[in-house]
């Protein structure tokens, strides 16, 4: 099994405190870290490129 990464920083994900949902726009999985979350730092879904906080 593939360790994800964070979308936002390409951290891999393996400590506690990381969250995966839908992106808004077309559905496609979004990974973000622990850090990216708190401090809202941007995403870019890599399917159809919408930027979120």
């Amino acid at each position: 099994m593939a360790i994800e990464k964070c979308t936002s920083c390409n951290v891999p994900l393996a400590s506690e405190g990381w969250t995966k949902f839908s992106c808004p726009k077309c559905g496609e999985t979004i990974y973000r870290c622990h850090d990216c979350r708190h401090q809202s730092i941007p995403y870019e879904c890599k399917k159809c490129g919408f930027l979120g906080p």
